[in-house]
């Protein structure tokens, strides 16, 4: 399957963020750095759903880390990286647990829905531009109380990786000189 342009420039961007020490590779150490500042974004989370998150970033990684590094040398690059958009298939249950545990950490309270505060908050600490974040949010339709429903925001997730989407609302965290 050859992925959408959009896909790509999913992957790209998120490649960039999850290499959260900027040395140009993906580590398990990238995963633990990444998984601290966004559990510490939300301070009110409860601490299982903090654990959680941070058990997901770490099997994440440790997939990731599995699957695509191809030559072992503990490391994935961006080329080994770029595998995950056109074989989704082999991530999807990685991809659904991150998914479900980032936008449930988004809902503190267990309403099952995510206010803003919470979803920008979670998405600057990924690494996100607040414009993009902001434009992200409106795409997911928030209600009268302006927040999104946990379970649109893990389809959300689940839409970014996958390498057939294009015009979803996901897109939207691709700065437009990118695109």
């Amino acid at each position: 399957m050859t992925p959408t342009t959009e896909a790509t420039d999913r992957i790209e961007l998120v490649f960039s963020l999850f290499d959260a020490d900027g040395n140009g590779y993906l580590e398990l150490s990238d995963f633990d750095l990444m998984s601290d500042r966004v559990v510490a974004a939300v301070p009110d989370a409860h601490e299982a759903t903090a654990d959680r998150l941070a058990g997901a970033f770490r099997r994440y990684g440790e997939t990731l880390l599995n699957e695509l590094d191809a030559n072992g040398d503990g490391r994935v690059s961006p080329e080994e990286f770029t595998s995950v958009v056109l074989n989704p298939q082999r991530f999807d249950a990685t991809v659904d647990e991150f998914a479900e545990a980032l936008a449930a950490m988004g809902d503190p309270d267990g309403d099952g829905f995510v206010a803003r505060p919470e979803f920008v908050s979670l998405m600057i600490a990924i690494g996100f531009q607040r414009p993009n974040i902001e434009t992200l949010f409106q795409a997911f339709g928030p209600d009268a109380e302006d927040r999104i429903r946990v379970s649109t925001w893990a389809e959300g997730i689940r839409d970014y990786y996958r390498p057939e989407k294009s015009g979803i609302p996901g897109d939207h965290l691709v700065p437009a000189e990118t695109r």
